[in-house]
């Protein structure tokens, strides 16, 4: 699919629609923007690695990287990542365990684990390479239009808009749209006019430059309108008080909340840990087991059970260690962590993918999430006062 044919599938139905937004652009004041944005990027954008490369695998790993997660955070684990995975091949041939502990702590598990299973499809189907096409690349497991687009348009200058949180609030203050970019209708107009305003051979550039500008001056909070290359074409600043007021907000719901119970469950100075199935959330993650406390049950009572259904063993619930909240993006939890001994029963993968018993020195070898980590900090720094 060409970039022409890609245009005209996005911007099909209710073309009228975006050509009235582009009014107040016509050619020229189109190509004064361009130009001083392209300007302003060329002279202040931020010094960080996957900038210094055109290797389509760097630049694929800190795409992926950068999804939900700040620029800040991800600097680290990119040159840490691609230290022990230079290359496609080197990642495709790595244990999904290995990947996962190098991704520990950035959170969004899946990232990881459709980058590993994509390294794989491309060291089969296409010598470890990525394809230059936009059609080849959403063929790739685990790339969608955005990757497509962001891969394609930065390591090989596709002309392909990318449509990112930074381009949605730049575009709705700049058009001033009164449709939220979270919803169909506001999407729509904002892939159609992120395409309509990519200038000719300009992709690589213009993408970057257009998220550089939401991530340092176009802010959510108390944008710095004094220093926008493009003030003087941004309708909200033209006709609102507080051009922050866009993207139009959707009413924050209120997040799930679960109450969870975990154990450190002791035999002969080792603790028990499991691996969580790689199909569900924080896939191919080891944890310490447990499970949601029901309405009406004891901590104890709920310790137990989720211990007997997970793994099949029976233990006596000891003293209480310490709790734990965490907040993942669409529910939070609270972990309430007990030191058990092990009673009976040989452990059986029922509700996970395998286990094992572990000395606490050696907890560190495998990855975490968040919240468990804290409680086996925790656990550590006790042992080591001790």
């Amino acid at each position: 699919m060409n970039a022409g044919t890609f245009l005209a599938m996005v911007m099909k139905k209710n073309t009228e629609t975006t050509t009235s937004f582009l009014r107040h652009l016509p050619a020229r004041r189109r190509r004064s923007l361009q130009t001083n944005l392209l300007k302003w990027f060329k002279r202040y954008q931020r010094d960080v690695p996957w900038r210094r490369t055109r290797d389509p695998y760097r630049i694929w790993l800190s795409e992926v990287m950068l999804q939900q997660t700040q620029t800040a955070k991800v600097v680290p684990y990119y040159v840490n990542f691609l230290k022990r995975f230079p290359m496609i091949d080197t990642l495709a041939k790595a244990p999904i365990s290995q990947v996962l502990k190098k991704w520990e702590g950035l959170g969004y598990y899946a990232r990881a684990r459709n980058l590993h299973r994509a390294a794989r499809f491309l060291v089969q189907n296409n010598n470890g390479r990525l394809p230059r096409d936009y059609e080849k690349l959403l063929e790739i497991p685990g790339i969608g239009p955005y990757t497509a687009a962001a891969v394609g348009s930065i390591a090989f200058n596709l002309p392909y808009a990318v449509v990112d949180g930074n381009v949605e609030r730049v575009l709705s203050r700049l058009f001033h749209l009164k449709s939220s970019p979270k919803q169909k209708e506001g999407k729509r107009i904002v892939a159609e006019l992120a395409q309509e305003l990519l200038p000719d051979n300009q992709a690589r550039w213009w993408n970057q430059a257009v998220m550089e500008l939401g991530a340092l001056i176009c802010t959510p909070r108390r944008p710095r309108c004094d220093e926008c290359p493009v003030e003087k074409f941004c309708l909200a600043k033209q006709n609102l008080n507080d051009p922050s007021a866009l993207p139009v907000k959707l009413p924050r719901r209120a997040l799930p909340h679960n109450n969870i119970v975990i154990g450190l469950v002791w035999k002969n100075g080792r603790v028990l840990i499991d691996r969580r199935k790689m199909d569900g959330m924080l896939g191919g993650l080891w944890e310490l087991p447990g499970g949601k406390i029901q309405n009406g049950e004891t901590h104890v009572a709920a310790l137990q059970r989720e211990l007997r259904e997970e793994l099949a063993i029976e233990t006596e619930v000891g003293d209480y260690f310490m709790k734990v909240d965490h907040s993942y993006s669409h529910f939070s939890v609270t972990l309430y962590a007990y030191h058990c001994r092990h009673i009976a029963g040989v452990p059986r993968a029922i509700a996970c993918e395998t286990w094992r018993w572990t000395r606490p020195q050696d907890l560190r070898r495998y990855a975490f999430p968040a919240a468990n980590r804290r409680i086996i900090q925790s656990l550590l720094a006790e042992a080591k006062a001790q």
